[in-house]
């Protein structure tokens, strides 16, 4: 073998080592299928979203678990929406970390025991999201326009939405990861969920649309969190 072709093998094998640990670092953990059913007048409406959990693998430790996907919008016909929010509120302050840990609560409540990010691929079935598992939920008067946000109780829903709608419930359940970073759909695996900004535009453009909107739902905004990421994570 040539000198240059002894480099080239080298740097190729390089290449690999260096996508392989890529690949490594930023496969999702686990992904879950976040689900809301409304009852409305019309009947029963659902929409649901794959979320993608990838926990901290640096090598340093110095990162943190995060979140790729989108809020949960809910086409409730007759002009209303109800929007799932990658965010939980505690008190004064909303909570974008928490998300990554619904369906590892959700399933740990459900089966009355602890469940760990190496044991969460292993669990099966749908289980229900309930009390402070519920993340946030708001429906926008117009998807168009960011400050006709408003909060909607898991509860009370029909104070917001009307006379005839009711929040039936959310669930969890962890899908099968894919072969990431190919899992286009089908064998492959379902990919995170996308288009929310088809839903509201607004969020494609730059500024403080976000921030806005939350603001509009009389909820928390600052405190560093990117309003953004309430709605969206790449």
């Amino acid at each position: 073998m040539s000198f240059i072709g002894k480099w080239a093998g080298l740097l190729g094998l390089l290449a690999v080592l260096v996508i392989g640990d890529q690949i490594r670092v930023n496969r999702p953990g686990h992904k879950f299928r976040l689900t809301v059913e409304v009852t409305t007048p019309d009947g029963i409406k659902r929409a649901s979203g794959i979320l993608a959990v990838v926990p901290d693998r640096n090598y340093n430790r110095g990162g943190r678990t995060t979140m790729r996907g989108e809020a949960v919008f809910v086409d409730l016909g007759q002009g209303k929406n109800l929007v799932v929010l990658l965010a939980h509120q505690q008190g004064e302050k909303l909570d974008l970390d928490d998300i990554n840990y619904v369906a590892l609560r959700a399933y740990g409540a459900a089966h009355g025991n602890r469940v760990s990010f190496s044991d969460i691929n292993r669990q099966t079935g749908i289980v229900p999201l309930q009390g402070d598992l519920i993340p946030v939920l708001v429906s926008f008067g117009d998807p168009k326009d960011p400050r006709t946000a408003r909060l909607v109780a898991p509860d009370h829903a029909e104070a917001v939405l009307g006379e005839g709608y009711a929040i039936r419930g959310l669930t969890a359940e962890v899908v099968p990861n894919g072969f990431w970073p190919i899992d286009f759909g089908g064998v492959l695996g379902e990919p995170v969920t996308r288009g929310i900004v088809a839903k509201l535009p607004w969020l494609a453009a730059p500024g403080e649309a976000a921030a806005t909107a939350l603001k509009a739902a009389s909820l928390p905004v600052g405190g560093g969190i990117e309003a953004r990421d309430a709605f969206a994570r790449k």
